[in-house]
C-alpha cells in the first residue's frame, strides 16, 4: 500500500511562490495540494493537459479563460488544457485546493 501524508509531501519550487506540494505523480495523473493564504494567488498560466480543482477549504476565486467565480469547499471545477487559468484567495481565511492534471504533464515530456 502506497500513501503520502500532506505534512510529508515534498514542496514544489514554482514561479508562483506559494505552498504547493506533490501528493501523487504517475504517468496517468499528477495531484498537487495548494495552500493559499489570504491575498496569495497562483499566477495566470496554461497547462498542456486537462486540470480539475477540488476546493478543500476556504473560498478561492478561480478564473478560467474569461470566467471567474469564488467557489466554496467541496466544489470541483474543470479547466481544459491550453486555457489560461489562475487561482486567488481574496477571502480572509486560508484556502486549500487539490489540483489534478490528467495525464501527468511531466509524463508527456518524457515521451
Amino acid at each position: 500500500m502506497n500513501f503520502r501524508q500532506l505534512l510529508n509531501a515534498p514542496f514544489k519550487n514554482t514561479p508562483h511562490k506559494v505552498d504547493v506540494r506533490e501528493m501523487y505523480s504517475q504517468p496517468d495523473a499528477q495531484v498537487m495540494h495548494i495552500t493559499l493564504q489570504p491575498g496569495e494567488l497562483l499566477k495566470p498560466h496554461k497547462t498542456p493537459v486537462d486540470v480539475f480543482f477540488y476546493i478543500l477549504e476556504g473560498e478561492p476565486t478561480i478564473q478560467i479563460g474569461e470566467e471567474s467565480s469564488a467557489f466554496p469547499k467541496d466544489t470541483i471545477i474543470e479547466s481544459p488544457k491550453e486555457i489560461v487559468h489562475y487561482i486567488s484567495n481574496e477571502g480572509p481565511q486560508m484556502a486549500r485546493i487539490l489540483v489534478v492534471k490528467t495525464p501527468n504533464p511531466l509524463a508527456k515530456k518524457a515521451l
